[in-house]
C-alpha cells in the first residue's frame, strides 16, 4: 500500500522529533514511560574558535606556541583542533583563498597533553578552531622572546575567543611608547570596527580611528599614535566592532622599559582584582577608566600571602566618569606576591571601572627615574645588568568552573620559571590545580590548595612527573568564593629580568542546556 503526501509528511516529523529527543523516544519498552529531563544540565561546548595575534616583528625575535585541552567528561573520542594564517588566506580581491585541506598549525591529538610548535618563517595572526572532544577549554599560548633591541623582552598572549568588544587600560601614545592594536577576523565575512582613546581629559577626539575594515580572515595592526593629536601617556582603548567579531590584543613597546602583549580587561565592575603581582615587583603603575555617567571612589588594598592591607600613601582612588585615571603604587608589595582589589567606598553604588596595572622588575642601570618610572638617563633597557622588564595584568573575572595556562617549562633552567597566582579576595575557597604531563613526556600531578579569605597563594612548585618540554597548569574551583588567578612566566637574559603575566579567565568549557521533553501534541493539532 503506497503512503500519501500527507503521511510521508507526518512520518518524517515523527522521525525529526525522535531524534531530537533522543532515542528512548523509540526504543522505550512498551507500557514503560521514556526520562524526561526536568533540571537544566552543564555539557561541554562542542566548538571553540580563539585568535592569536601576530608575533613582534624583529630579527632578534623567536616565538613559539603551545596548545593544551584537559580531559573532560562526556566528549567522547573525536575531535580536532589547529590554527591557520590569517593573512595569508585573502587574494588581492579579499576573496577567501584557504584550501579545505591546509595542513594546521599548533594541532592537538588528544586531550590532556600538551602541543608546542616553533613558529618560522613569515609570521601572522593564527586563527583556528577545536570540535569535538578538544573543544572544552582549548587553550592557546603564543610566547615571544626577544633578545635585543627596542622593545626587548618576554611577550605572552594567552589567545582570546572574538568578540563585539573589548577594553584595554594601561595604554600609551607616549613619545617613547609605541604601542599598537591587533585587529584580527577569524570568520568569513569582513568586519567593521571604531577605535575610541580616552585620556586624562576625556575622550581623544579623531576621525581616523572610525570605521576600520577587517577583510575576512585577516589581520590589521593600528599605530595608537595616528588616533592622537598629542601624546597621551594614560590611556584607555575601547575597541567597538560594528559588524561581525573580531580577536583583539595590544602591543606595547617601551623604547626603555622592554615590551609586552595588554590582554583585554575584564568588563567594567564596581569590584576589581588584579591577580599576579610578582613579590620582587619594583614598580606598579595602576590605570582606572569609569565608562559610565558617575565618578568610582574606590578603596585599595593588597590581597597578600596572609592577609590584606592598604597600602600606606594609596588608601582611596578617585575616578571621574569618562576620563582614565593613573597612579603610582611604586614598590607596594613588600617582598612577597600580591592582587590588587579595589571596593567602592560607599554603600551606594559608585560607577562600574576598567582597570589595569603595569608592572617593573629589575633595576634600572641609572638612578634617576622620571614619574613614568622610567630611566631619565642612560640605555637601561639594552644595557644588559640592571635594565627594568615591564608586564600589563588587566582586572580579572572569578574563575566560575575551570581555567588553563599553558607554556610553563616542565624542567626550568637557564633561568626559565613559573609562577601560578592564586587570588581569594572575599570569602576562602577551594580548588584543585593539575600540571599536566609535558609535552615531551611525563606524568599529571594533582594538588588542591586551600585560599584563604583576602589572601593571595603563589605556585611555583608544581610540575609535572618526570615532565620534559611545556606543560599546563589547570585550576579547577571546587567550592567556597571567588577565586580569580593569573599566571607568569620568566626568563633571564644577559641578566634582564624578563617575564610577562597572563591573566587566567574561565575556559567557558561548558554551556547550560535547558530541560527538554517529549512533546508530540503538535501531531494532532
Amino acid at each position: 500500500m503506497s503512503l500519501t503526501r500527507p503521511a510521508l509528511a507526518l512520518a518524517a516529523v515523527v522521525t525529526a522529533l525522535a531524534a531530537v529527543t533522543g532515542v528512548a523516544a523509540v526504543t522505550t519498552p512498551a507500557g514503560q514511560s521514556a526520562p524526561q529531563a526536568t533540571e537544566a544540565e552543564r555539557r561541554p561546548v562542542q566548538r571553540a574558535t580563539l585568535v592569536c595575534p601576530q608575533p613582534p616583528t624583529s630579527d632578534l625575535g623567536t616565538t613559539e606556541y603551545t596548545a593544551h585541552t584537559p580531559p573532560s567528561d562526556g566528549t567522547g573520542d573525536e575531535g580536532s583542533a589547529g590554527l591557520l594564517p590569517a593573512s595569508s588566506t585573502l587574494d588581492n580581491g579579499g576573496q577567501d583563498k584557504r584550501p579545505e585541506d591546509a595542513e594546521r598549525q599548533v594541532a592537538l591529538k588528544q586531550p590532556g597533553t600538551p602541543v608546542t610548535y616553533p613558529a618560522e618563517g613569515q609570521l601572522t595572526a593564527l586563527t583556528g578552531t577545536a570540535t569535538g572532544a578538544l573543544a572544552p577549554g582549548w587553550t592557546v599560548q603564543q610566547t615571544t622572546t626577544v633578545t635585543g633591541g627596542d622593545g626587548r623582552g618576554l611577550y605572552g598572549a594567552r589567545c582570546t575567543a572574538p568578540d563585539t568588544g573589548f577594553w584595554f587600560a594601561g595604554a600609551s601614545t607616549a613619545e617613547e611608547r609605541h604601542d599598537s592594536v591587533h585587529l584580527t577576523n577569524p570568520d568569513d565575512t569582513s568586519a567593521t570596527v571604531d577605535l575610541q582613546l580616552y585620556g586624562p581629559d576625556g575622550r581623544v577626539e579623531t576621525e581616523s580611528g572610525s570605521g576600520i575594515n577587517i577583510p575576512a580572515h585577516s589581520t590589521v595592526p593600528v599605530l595608537l599614535s595616528t588616533l592622537t593629536p598629542e601624546p597621551v601617556t594614560d590611556a584607555t582603548l575601547h575597541v567597538a566592532v560594528r559588524t561581525g567579531r573580531v580577536g583583539a590584543q595590544v602591543q606595547a613597546l617601551d623604547e626603555k622599559l622592554g615590551g609586552d602583549w595588554i590582554a583585554p580587561a575584564a568588563r567594567a565592575s564596581e569590584r576589581i582584582v588584579i591577580p599576579g603581582i610578582p613579590a620582587d615587583a619594583t614598580g606598579v603603575r595602576l590605570t582606572a577608566f569609569a565608562p559610565g555617567e558617575e565618578d568610582a571612589e574606590l578603596a585599595v588594598r593588597l590581597a597578600g600571602p596572609d592577609s590584606s592591607f592598604t597600602p600606606a600613601g594609596q588608601e582611596t582612588l578617585h575616578v571621574k566618569s569618562g576620563m582614565t585615571t593613573a597612579v603610582d603604587l611604586g614598590d607596594l608589595t613588600r617582598g612577597e606576591p600580591a592582587s590588587l582589589v579595589l571596593t567602592p567606598v560607599r554603600d551606594s553604588a559608585d560607577g562600574p571601572v576598567i582597570a589595569a596595572v603595569r608592572v617593573l622588575r629589575g633595576e634600572n642601570a641609572s638612578d634617576g627615574e622620571d614619574g613614568d618610572g622610567a630611566s631619565d638617563g642612560g640605555d637601561g633597557a639594552d644595557s644588559g645588568k640592571g635594565a627594568r622588564e615591564l608586564a600589563f595584568i588587566p582586572a580579572t573575572p572569578p574563575v566560575e568552573r575551570r581555567t588553563t595556562a599553558t607554556g610553563s617549562p616542565a624542567a626550568p633552567k637557564g633561568g626559565e620559571g613559573s609562577t601560578l597566582y592564586l587570588t581569594a579576595p572575599g570569602e576562602a575557597a577551594e580548588v584543585r590545580v593539575t600540571a599536566s604531563p609535558g609535552s615531551e613526556g611525563g606524568e599529571a600531578v594533582s594538588k588542591a590548595y586551600t585560599l584563604k579569605k583576602g589572601t593571595t597563594t603563589a605556585v611555583d612548585d608544581l610540575l609535572p612527573d618526570a615532565g620534559q618540554g611545556r606543560y599546563a597548569l589547570t585550576v579547577e574551583k571546587v567550592s567556597g568564593g571567588p577565586v580569580h588567578a593569573a599566571r607568569m612566566l620568566e626568563r633571564v637574559e644577559d641578566d634582564v629580568p624578563m617575564f610577562t603575566v597572563q591573566a587566567l579567565t574561565d575556559d567557558g568549557g561548558t554551556v547550560t542546556v535547558p530541560p527538554a521533553v517529549q512533546d508530540l501534541s503538535l501531531l494532532t493539532e
